[in-house]
C-alpha cells in the first residue's frame, strides 16, 4: 500500500482534529513555523534535514506517522507558489512577504489540520490549491478559507466534476450582476433545461447524481430551488450559488503569464 492508500477512518481514530487542536500551542506553532518556511520559493526545497526534523516533530506531537501528508501538501503549496511567482512582479512581491503575513500563517495552520484528516492525494492537492489561489486573489480570510477547505477535503472527485459542469452552464448568471431576482429564477430554469437536454447528465445515473447534489448543497455551493421533476432525468433543478463558482474557480489551475 502507498502512503496515500491509508484508510481515512483508521487515520482519524489515531489522530483527530480535536486532539491536535488541543496540543500545546508552542509545539504546534513551531511546526507551523517550519511549514511556512518550507513554502519559500527561493532556493532548493528538497532539504533532507528539514524534512526529517519536521517529520520527527509531527510524529512526536501527534503520535502518528502522518507527517508524510503534511510534507505532500506543503510541497504542493510550494510548487504552486513557484508557478504563481511567474505571473508578475506584484505577485512575486506578495509571495515574498508571506512568511510575515499572519493570515497566511493561519491558513497554513488550517491546512495542516485538514491534511491530518485525509490521506487522499487529490484532496490534499485541492487543499493546497485553495490556499495558493487565495494568495493569488489576495483573499486569505479565515472564515471563507475554512469553508472552502472543508469542502475540498470532504467532496468526492465526482462531486467536483458535476460542480464544474454546473459552473460551465450557469457561471454567466453569477457573473452578470444586474439580473433581477425574477429574471434569475427564470434564467436558472432555462439554463437548467438546456443543461439537461444537452446530455450533460446520464439519466441512468440519477441516483449517483442525487448524492453529489446533496453533498454540494450541504456545503452551500448549489441550491435546489423548485420541487419539480425534470423530464427524462428525474432530478429537481439546482441553481449555482456564488460560493459554488468561487470555490470551483479556486480549484482551477494557475495561469502563468507575465
Amino acid at each position: 500500500m502507498g502512503q496515500f492508500d491509508l484508510n481515512t477512518d483508521a487515520a482519524l481514530a489515531q489522530l483527530n482534529w480535536e486532539e491536535l487542536s488541543k496540543t500545546p500551542g508552542a509545539e504546534f506553532a513551531e511546526i507551523i513555523g517550519d511549514l511556512v518556511s518550507l513554502t519559500g520559493v527561493a532556493g532548493p526545497f528538497a532539504i533532507a534535514g528539514g524534512f526529517s526534523n519536521l517529520l520527527l516533530k509531527v510524529r512526536r506531537l501527534a503520535g502518528a506517522s502522518y507527517g508524510s501528508n503534511l510534507i505532500y501538501v506543503i510541497t504542493a503549496v510550494r510548487d504552486d507558489l513557484v508557478t504563481l511567482s511567474e505571473c508578475g512582479e506584484e505577485l512575486r512581491g506578495r509571495i515574498a512577504s508571506l512568511p510575515t503575513d499572519p493570515k497566511f500563517v493561519e491558513a497554513i495552520s488550517a491546512l495542516a489540520l485538514r491534511a491530518m484528516h485525509t490521506s487522499v492525494k487529490n484532496r490534499l492537492e485541492r487543499l493546497a490549491r485553495i490556499v495558493v489561489n487565495g494568495v493569488k486573489e489576495g483573499d486569505l480570510e479565515p472564515e471563507s478559507l475554512d469553508d472552502m477547505m472543508r469542502a475540498a477535503a470532504e467532496l468526492k472527485d465526482a462531486d467536483i466534476v458535476l460542480l464544474g459542469k454546473i459552473c460551465d452552464s450557469q457561471g454567466y448568471l453569477i457573473r452578470e450582476r444586474n439580473l433581477s431576482t425574477t429574471n434569475w429564477f427564470g434564467n436558472v430554469q432555462s439554463y437548467w433545461n438546456e443543461f439537461v437536454n444537452s446530455g450533460a447528465l446520464d439519466a441512468s445515473k440519477h441516483l449517483v447524481y442525487r448524492s453529489s447534489f446533496s453533498r454540494l448543497e450541504s456545503h452551500g455551493l448549489i441550491q435546489k430551488f423548485r420541487e419539480i421533476t425534470t423530464a427524462g432525468v428525474g432530478l429537481e433543478p439546482y441553481a449555482l450559488l456564488g460560493e459554488g463558482l468561487r470555490f470551483y474557480e479556486r480549484l482551477r489551475g494557475l495561469a502563468v503569464k507575465e
